[in-house]
Order: structure tokens, then sequence, then C-alpha cells
């Protein structure tokens, strides 16, 4: 559900009005989309971080406008703890929108019971999905994922109508073993041989120095 915003017709520019904006409890924004107009606005700071909190995407903007939207970027002070600005876009109803959406593993790992170590290589994707259906995240189980096993964007369960707009192959999240144990695995070296060095050139293959 859409949560409200209630917005103001922003005619300020500049740094310093800005500033002063937020000092008094609103954030900067704008809006656009669909080819209208861009129209700059200011958003109740209450209000916004309300439903950042919530994990809300979709907004009904009430007071001099009568829209909803979807919070397209956030941009945050250097500590992330302050909202400066915020972009909106126009949606209609049931439109049909892209959007990024974190990930979260669910379950227990057999191979973690094995000693493994999970390493998450992706965090978010691209999804294209109903402006009313956007989820607050995306779940992938992992209680097949085995000991240097791997499980790729395609497992990721997506809400009905949703479409993953990333790679499917992508490898999402894997399984393996410390560092220490595939040390102690590996096969000593020949005695007596030299160690590879990554990147060196054969001898006849080094280009000279200019």
């Amino acid at each position: 559900m859409a949560e409200e915003l209630t917005v103001e017709i922003r005619q300020e520019r500049g740094k310093h009005r800005m500033r002063r904006l937020r000092q008094a409890g609103k954030i900067p924004a704008v809006l656009y989309g669909h080819g209208l107009e861009t129209i700059s606005l200011a958003v109740p700071s209450e209000q916004l971080e309300a439903v950042i909190r919530h994990g809300s995407r979709v907004v009904k903007l009430q007071g001099a406008l009568k829209e909803q939207a979807i919070i397209r970027e956030l941009q945050w002070d250097p500590y992330g703890q302050e909202i400066l600005h915020v972009d909106l876009i126009r949606v209609h109803e049931h439109e049909m929108v892209e959007v990024k959406v974190p990930v979260e593993l669910r379950g227990e790992s057999p191979g973690v019971k094995e000693g493994g170590i999970l390493e998450q290589l992706v965090h978010e994707v691209r999804i294209q999905c109903d402006v009313n259906l956007i989820p607050e995240k995306l779940s992938v189980p992992i209680h097949a994922l085995t000991l240097n096993g791997s499980l790729t964007l395609a497992a990721v369960e997506l809400p009905a109508g949703a479409k993953l707009l990333e790679d499917p192959e992508t490898i999402l999240v894997q399984c393996v073993a410390p560092k220490e144990a595939a040390e102690e695995e590996a096969p000593p070296a020949a005695e007596g041989a030299e160690p590879e060095l990554i990147g060196r050139k054969p001898e006849e293959e080094e280009e000279p120095e200019e």
C-alpha cells in the first residue's frame, strides 16, 4: 500500500536556500516522468523518513499535487545519516516499473555445517514488476547449497508477474572452504621446481625496457 507525502511546490534554488529548507524540517525533491514537466517540491522530512523506515517505494503525493510516484533515488549526507534530496518518478496504477530490490539468503546451508563459509556476491537485483507489488526484499533458499557449491540468480524467488532483469547465470552465493583448509589440501610443489610468477612472461617474450 502506498504511503502519503504532503508536498509543496518549491521555488527556491541554491545551496544556502536548500540548507535553510532542511533546517525547517523539509527535504528538497523533484518529480518527473511520463513526458511531463519536472516539478521542484519540498517534502516533510519526518514523513519521508517514515516511508524509508517502512521500506516503501511507492508514495501518494498530497497537498500541492495529487499524483502517485515511486522513489527513484535518495541523496544522503557523507555520513549516511541525513537525506539531502529525493528523486520521484510519476507512475500510473498497475504500471510495470524497474526497481532494485535487496536479496536475502533464507535457511541454512549444509555446506556451512561442513565447515564452509558463505560468500554472497550479489546483494540486490533489478526486477520489473507491478508498481503496487514491489517487494521489500527477495529471498533465496540455501538449504541445498553444499560445500564448494554455488547458486545463481535463477534461484531468486520472484513475486507473481515479476521479471528478473539480470543474467540468471550470475553467481549469487557460494559456499567455499576456509582458506587454511584449501591451502592444506593443495598439492606440494615439486622439489627444486621454481615457482611460477603470475603475470611474468617467459624471458624470450619479455619486452625490452624503454
